[in-house]
């Protein structure tokens, strides 16, 4: 493996965006090129901690972790980041927005998980009528949830909504603030470990099936860096293939480079597909999306999936 050495620093990013720390790995010489790479802090965008692995000479590798889906996918538009791995909803709100977002790869299905208290009342979605639900705004989680309440005859306006960040959504079950919550992992893991909650449904059962979090970059770096998208898009495919084959490392990964319970974690790699390839399943289920957001009034017009999607480096990773 290639020597690195983590540094910490603040980051000030374009829009008033702010990493708390940033990890600076492979050779540092003044004639490298950096890729700055977004990450969100949850265990199903871990792949970009393993780039180093597979880091080719001459790079360096800046992971820059954000709170939220939408920060990463603006400090994608305003190239304060090259790269970033974030939820599908937030790159269509940004696409439908004429924001200059492309997909270009996959980065993760599954990962999310409705829960509530263990010794509640809550055993069915249905049970969350009338109830204080976590749904972080914007996310992937949230157009899930709205498919599945409608799916049951449901609406946002039969429960309580709270907006909640989702590191912040275990505690504020454990604490009784809320009686449950659409989370991303590790949030699901950490309230099985704790014995506060019990998982009411995987909420994969939607036409949009499990696809959660993809690659994405500002339109222009896609045209003028072509080659460097692809070398991404590659560290992308090694890196999740191999987390995969090695779920221990996955989980110790989570724990050394975002502080994680190590328990908790182990719970939540179940849950979680890392991966790259933009198949045909996957852009029809991005499509799927975006059709959801228009009829929920998320967005006011679908994006120009022309744009939008780009397959190219992707199908030439496939050859």
């Amino acid at each position: 493996m290639k020597s690195h050495r983590l540094v910490s620093r603040r980051m000030a990013l374009a829009g008033g965006l702010a990493a708390p720390f940033v990890a600076r790995v492979g050779g540092a010489r003044a004639d490298s090129i950096t890729i700055r790479m977004g990450a969100l802090k949850l265990i199903h965008s871990i792949t970009p901690w393993f780039y180093e692995r597979f880091l080719p000479a001459g790079y360096t590798l800046e992971v820059i972790p954000f709170e939220s889906p939408t920060d990463c996918k603006s400090a994608v538009v305003t190239r304060s980041v090259d790269f970033g791995t974030f939820g599908i909803a937030a790159g269509i709100l940004g696409a439908a927005a004429h924001e200059p977002v492309v997909v270009f790869g996959s980065a993760c299905n599954k990962g999310m998980a409705v829960v509530a208290r263990k010794d509640g009342p809550i055993e069915t979605l249905k049970d969350l009528n009338g109830k204080r639900v976590a749904i972080w705004p914007g996310s992937t989680q949230e157009v899930f949830i709205l498919e599945r309440l409608r799916m049951e005859g449901m609406t946002i306006r039969d429960v309580e909504s709270v907006r909640v960040s989702f590191s912040e959504m275990p505690a504020a079950l454990a604490r009784g603030d809320i009686d449950a919550y659409v989370d991303a992992e590790p949030g699901p893991g950490n309230s099985l470990f704790s014995g506060v909650g019990k998982i009411v449904e995987y909420p994969y059962s939607t036409p949009m099936g499990s696809l959660n979090m993809i690659m994405g970059a500002h339109r222009e770096t896609i045209d003028q860096k072509p080659d460097l998208a692809r070398i991404v898009l590659n560290l992308q495919k090694q890196g999740s293939e191999y987390a995969m084959s090695h779920p221990d490392e996955m989980v110790n990964m989570a724990v050394t480079k975002l502080g994680m319970k190590r328990e908790a974690v182990a719970l939540s790699v179940k849950n979680v597909e890392l991966n790259w390839k933009m198949t045909p399943e996957m852009v029809a289920a991005g499509r799927t999306y975006a059709d959801h957001m228009l009829e929920l009034k998320q967005i006011r017009a679908l994006p120009d999936f022309a744009t939008f999607f780009d397959t190219k480096i992707s199908d030439q990773l496939s050859v």
